[in-house]
């Protein structure tokens, strides 16, 4: 709480020498304009700089314990080992052909495996079907 209300004061202090700088100018007419806005802007560049500098972002690091799969919930839901593999697949990510390359199986196979998942996950899209399978504990 004390650094945020020095850093204001500090950009109020800031200010309050830009706008006396530009009292001054009007008048002593030796100095130009461009120097008193030139001047200003370097005084606001430093302080960005000098404040930009100490703020430091925490980082929020998540630490999830191990989730055990649910196995019983498997053979409740009736997947297959076949179907498991692909919607751990879908979950990393992977489309329906890199996933066919990767299990040397064709894509419409995949797409079979896909359409089997949705429905006995009760999902109509690849991202509820993660997040459902996620939910009852049958991917990590």
């Amino acid at each position: 709480m004390l650094k945020t209300v020095l850093r204001f004061g500090l950009i109020i202090i800031a200010l309050l020498i830009i706008f006396q700088l530009s009292n001054a100018s009007l008048f002593i007419p030796d100095i130009p304009a461009d120097f008193v806005i030139g001047l200003g802007a370097i005084i606001l560049i430093a302080l960005g700089i000098y404040l930009g500098g100490n703020i430091k972002k925490d980082k929020v690091v998540e630490v999830q314990a191990p989730v055990e799969i649910d196995n019983s919930r498997i053979e409740e839901l009736g997947l297959s080992d076949r179907e498991m593999e692909v919607l751990q697949l879908i979950s990393d990510g992977l489309s329906n052909s890199e996933i066919g390359e990767r299990l040397f199986i064709s894509e419409s196979t995949i797409k079979t495996h896909v359409s089997n998942l949705f429905v006995k996950l009760d999902v109509k899209r690849r991202t509820q079907a993660v997040t459902k399978a996620k939910e009852l504990r049958l991917i990590a």
